[in-house]
């Protein structure tokens, strides 16, 4: 009889009941899918910050992508020059003396310099403005600039060794200077030529006369002591002016960066 009722029931009526029949079943079926895989807020927040890029610690351990080293020596507000200045170069070092005025403008920082300068023994690297551009940035900026040499400051990076703040610049023992003028790398015709001979004459002229305002020297003697290449060792630097004094002992170096205890 059953059969009978369910056969003689209005066809509108059957559609509407598998209808609710399905939608039961679909409800039922997201309930265990959510019973399964419970909620992960933290996974979730993780997620977004690493997508950030933000350094957050839950729970003890570190969320986030790993840090590279230029950002950790920027938080502790240290700029390491270790490269030929090229303008790559000068665009991520101008960028990080903006940042630390950004971040502090009463607060100095440190410039470790190891750098051949814009001309290696391969040839050059750079062109001059481009220590230019740094060095008119370290003057610009309110920040006092601590500068250390480290193993060698060739020819314009000699130039940003000195440009450091007064009484706060310093060689390490066994560092080498060395003085030089610009060199030209030119071809094509001679008005080119003739052209870019009068750019590095200007230059010349521009690296001698930065030099000698920081380091007392005329700039007839820079000039001269640029002709040819001159080496100097930390004493020698020190007493050119381009430095104030040499770190001999552990006492004499800067605070340890925070991070530095970590690890």
């Amino acid at each position: 009889r059953a059969r009978t009722d369910v056969a003689m029931a209005p066809r509108g009526f059957c559609t509407a009941l598998a209808l609710v029949l399905m939608t039961c079943a679909s409800s039922a079926a997201l309930a265990a899918r959510r019973v399964a895989t419970p909620r992960a807020p933290v996974a979730r927040q993780a997620a977004s910050m690493v997508a950030a890029g933000a350094q957050q610690n839950y729970d003890g351990a570190r969320i986030g992508p790993p840090p590279d080293l230029p950002s950790l020596l920027l938080h502790n507000r240290i700029v390491y020059l270790g490269t030929g200045i090229v303008p790559q170069v000068t665009e991520l070092i101008v960028a990080q003396l903006l940042y630390l005025q950004f971040e502090s403008a009463e607060k100095h920082y440190y410039m470790y310099i190891n750098s051949p300068g814009t001309v290696s023994a391969d040839g050059m690297t750079g062109f001059e403005t481009d220590a230019f551009a740094i060095a008119d940035t370290m003057r610009y900026v309110k920040p006092e600039a601590h500068t250390i040499c480290l193993g060698m400051a060739y020819g314009t990076s000699a130039m940003l060794l000195a440009t450091g703040a007064k009484g706060k610049r310093a060689c390490l023992p066994n560092g080498v200077i060395m003085m030089m003028q610009p060199m030209a790398r030119a071809q094509g015709q001679a008005s080119d030529l003739e052209i870019r001979a009068r750019e590095v004459l200007y230059n010349r002229k521009v690296l001698a006369s930065m030099l000698s305002d920081r380091t007392g020297q005329p700039v007839d003697k820079v000039l001269k002591d640029m002709s040819r290449t001159k080496y100097l060792n930390a004493q020698q630097c020190v007493e050119y002016g381009i430095v104030d004094r040499v770190l001999e002992t552990a006492a004499d170096l800067p605070a340890m960066p925070s991070f530095m205890n970590k690890l």
